[in-house]
């Protein structure tokens, strides 16, 4: 795989700032489709621990119209049927993709480094693609009101590319949309999450559906080798909990968790082992402006509820290469065509922040000694987990990709 720091060219027809989902797949499908593409990625790799790690049903069904499902899933990854979690105490089914209208009804979970490798793989095939890393993006290029490229540092300097557009995929810190001045609007997250991970020992329960959670606040990801476990907490008291101590930390987890604190003990030894997830949930009220698209978490920053994050991004880019390519191929592009994008991902991705929010606030509200209403009504409606399935495994609204 060919992945080095490369010299940026001079011109490209698409700049695409951020190599994470959204970046890469919108970079692959364009380039695809006999777009000139350049991907910007201030990392050397991408290997990050605790990224969205979830491949859903949706997102296979994009790789295998590419082509390449069994060669993909020949990648180690660990597959969820179903996502459980705890009802009034009691363990049930939140989520069964086993009727879901595609080829996989499950969940792959797999390292993002891997699938991103998969893609970037994919990609560097292409002679119109190019991967440009250790490439951090410090302002764009406007002129006449309109973006034309990119200024990046790079280790052996300062350099800037010029494009027809340039596409915002850096995240939800998006120094992207930051630059171009795009308005945001914050829906607040009451939660956040702390991510750590626990190695497996023979004695473990084995757990066909590979997920547990949430049960008081506390989840567990079958990773294989390891769980990856997390543990919500009220945003902005990590702090606090830090103050109390690693030790104190580690016998509150053992009371929600099936791991004995002496386990525990031997596996978490430094606060560096347990990683901070900040949740935000926020959206751009515009995602465009003359020369510039912003998608995936920089255009909308999603909970980790559901992990719908990843399949919201690589939805977002399949629309994109779908409503751009045949102007950006004519030289024709204009702003219109950038907001198409939006009108069209517009619903989904507000349907499912609504839900988020609404999940988020319900987490919020002292448990009951008796069900509530909500969890009596989906408790006595057996088809709820299908429905769920489907908005977890597919969403709102599902892209396919058109060669």
């Amino acid at each position: 795989m060919n992945t080095t720091v490369t010299p940026s060219p001079l011109s490209t027809t698409c700049c695409i700032v951020g190599g994470g989902p959204a970046g890469l797949m919108l970079g692959y499908l364009l380039a695809l489709k006999g777009v000139n593409v350049t991907v910007l990625e201030k990392h050397a790799d991408f290997l990050r621990d605790f990224r969205g790690d979830t491949i859903h049903p949706s997102t296979l069904e994009i790789i295998w119209q590419l082509g390449y499902l069994d060669e993909f899933l020949a990648l180690p990854h660990q597959r969820a049927e179903k996502l459980m979690g705890e009802i009034d105490g009691k363990e049930a089914t939140m989520a069964d993709f086993s009727r879901l209208p595609t080829r996989c009804k499950f969940i792959a979970f797999m390292p993002q480094w891997d699938f991103l490798n998969f893609i970037n793989e994919k990609a560097q095939q292409l002679p119109n693609f190019t991967l440009v890393q250790q490439a951090s993006v410090k302002e764009l290029i406007e002129e006449n009101s309109q973006v034309k490229g990119v200024r990046f540092i790079t280790p052996q300097g300062e350099q800037q590319i010029r494009s027809e557009l340039v596409v915002g995929c850096d995240g939800r810190h998006s120094i992207v949309r930051e630059k171009a001045g795009l308005e945001v609007m914050n829906f607040g997250a009451p939660r956040d999450v702390l991510w750590l991970r626990v190695s497996k020992i023979a004695d473990d329960p084995e757990w066909t559906t590979g997920h547990r959670g949430p049960k008081k606040g506390f989840i567990m990801i079958d990773r294989g080798d390891y769980w990856q476990c997390g543990y919500s907490i009220n945003k902005g008291s990590f702090e606090s909990l830090q103050h109390q101590g690693l030790a104190s930390f580690l016998i509150n987890l053992a009371e929600i968790s099936p791991f004995e604190v002496t386990r525990l003990q031997q596996e978490i030894t430094d606060w560096e082992q347990v990683k901070l997830l900040s949740i935000r949930i926020d959206r751009l009220k515009e995602w465009a402006k003359p020369g510039l698209l912003c998608i995936g978490d920089a255009a909308h920053a999603m909970s980790p509820i559901g992990g719908v994050g990843v399949n919201l991004a690589i939805q977002d880019a399949v629309a994109t290469a779908n409503i751009i390519t045949p102007a950006l191929l004519k030289g024709k592009l204009t702003l219109q065509h950038l907001k198409r994008v939006q009108r069209r991902r517009r619903f989904p991705t507000w349907a499912t922040q609504s839900l988020q929010v609404m999940i988020s606030k319900a987490g919020q509200k002292p448990r009951r000694k008796a069900p509530s209403g909500m969890e009596l009504w989906v408790r006595q409606r057996p088809f709820v987990p299908f429905l769920f399935g489907r908005l977890i495994g597919i969403g709102f609204f599902k892209e396919n990709f058109k060669r």
